[in-house]
């Protein structure tokens, strides 16, 4: 059977054939169809980006319809429930495979050289204001960066490449718990390096002068597991973005501070935030039916149900509902969480969400295990930005190894003015 597609184009009675390739046409392919030789030849228009593959990728896989995802190959949940450090997943992200155990031990290391920052990066994180939002602070921070490593403009050097991913990898925490203490007003904590990379970032966040943080193992696993679900999630608003500031060649500092800027919008990074808005809102369990009533009736939106690409069950969502017990038998119990609970049956028996697909998506119970925690709302998108800097890393380096990759330039339709002709100030209308 031939790999292509036959296109008739009624409009000249032509037909073309255009190949398949996994399971996809090539859209410069669409260029021979022609009306006239003064014609540019047919373009694909899709708003969004809803059905068009940007570049080829073996790092994360996605089936919406069934619920899947998986990292490298591995099923989320296996590794959520199987890794024993985030620096494992992180090395499979962008490694290709598990590590081995001198492979793990020299990762670790690799990553543990690079945790602390300049001196004039906290002076840099000193001059905003008390009150500047955590991920501001976060953003402007990792763009700062490139100034103190000018190397990293040497993107097409594979050692130099690395050597910046192992710094971002082990710089974002610290740059995140120093966003934290500036907020409050706190001093900062430096890296203990004895500590997990989750361990590590609880103490930078919440340990107090000289008394020594006891991290607490429930907690530190399902931070752990929370960066484990949130590395990478294929091309995604955040790394598109990364990819696509990333493929003008500038320094990766610079395409992580876009990538995280992308992040932190309310309808990518943020939404865990208004989850949590919403349980505010509707107060105890017992109002949870005239709230999904005022929902169905477009007087209410349902929030952390849905998702771009799952049309299923999340599976992030799935392993995060466990861990949210988990973490409450050791902070106790939220109330919200009975809300919560109200909320996700009645939807999944009710019709009028059955039908449109809106299951739970990771968003739903992450913002409660963080408020559980004693992470502030705004602190939310920090908290994504970190794990999602190893998915960013990992594609913008596969980015940069692909000789079919360009400059990101999409096409348009032109919909303005047809040529006309200057007119004096006295003839305007």
């Amino acid at each position: 059977m031939a790999e292509t597609l036959s296109i008739k184009d009624n409009r000249s009675g032509k037909t073309y054939e255009v190949s398949i390739e996994h399971g996809a046409i090539k859209a410069i392919d669409l260029r021979q169809i022609k009306v006239s030789d003064d014609d540019l030849g047919l373009m694909s228009y899709d708003p969004a980006f809803m059905n068009t593959a940007s570049c080829k990728s073996s790092i994360t896989y996605i089936d919406g319809d069934k619920g899947i995802l998986r990292y490298r190959g591995y099923p989320i949940e296996q590794l959520a429930e199987q890794s024993t450090s985030f620096m494992e997943v992180a090395f499979l992200i962008l490694h290709g495979e598990l590590p081995t155990d001198q492979q793990r031990s020299d990762w670790r290391q690799k990553i543990r050289y690079h945790t602390l920052v300049h001196e004039n990066i906290k002076k840099l994180m000193g001059g905003f204001r008390y009150d500047a939002h955590p991920m501001g602070m976060f953003i402007s921070t990792i763009a700062a960066l490139s100034t103190f490593y000018p190397e990293a403009k040497e993107v097409e050097n594979r050692d130099n490449r690395w050597k910046q991913i192992h710094r971002l990898i082990a710089k974002v925490p610290t740059i995140a718990a120093f966003a934290y203490r500036h907020s409050k007003g706190l001093q900062y904590n430096n890296p203990s390096n004895d500590l997990t990379y989750a361990g590590n970032f609880l103490n930078m966040m919440f340990k107090l002068g000289d008394t020594p943080y006891d991290v607490h193992p429930t907690l530190e696993r399902a931070l752990t597991i929370l960066f484990i679900l949130h590395a990478d999630h294929e091309q995604n608003c955040s790394t598109s973005a990364m990819r696509g500031v990333g493929s003008s060649h500038v320094d990766p500092y610079s395409a992580v501070a876009a990538a995280a800027a992308a992040l932190w919008g309310p309808l990518h990074g943020g939404a865990n935030e208004a989850v949590l808005r919403m349980l505010d809102e509707i107060g105890s369990v017992d109002k949870v039916p005239s709230f999904i009533d005022s929902c169905k009736g477009g007087k209410g939106r349902l929030m952390g149900f849905g998702h771009r690409v799952y049309k299923n069950y999340d599976p992030r969502a799935t392993v995060i509902k466990k861990l949210a017990h988990d973490v409450f038998n050791v902070t106790g119990t939220n109330p919200k969480l009975d809300i919560a609970l109200a909320l996700e049956r009645i939807a999944l028996e009710d019709d009028y969400f059955v039908k449109r697909k809106l299951y739970p998506n990771v968003d739903f119970y992450s913002g409660l295990i963080y408020q559980a925690m004693g992470f502030a709302t705004d602190f939310f998108p920090v908290l994504f930005a970190i794990p999602r800097t190893v998915g960013w890393l990992a594609q913008w380096n596969e980015h940069m190894q692909d000789k079919e990759q360009k400059i990101a330039r999409p096409r348009q339709l032109y919909l303005g003015p047809s040529p006309r002709d200057w007119v004096p100030m006295e003839k305007r209308k």
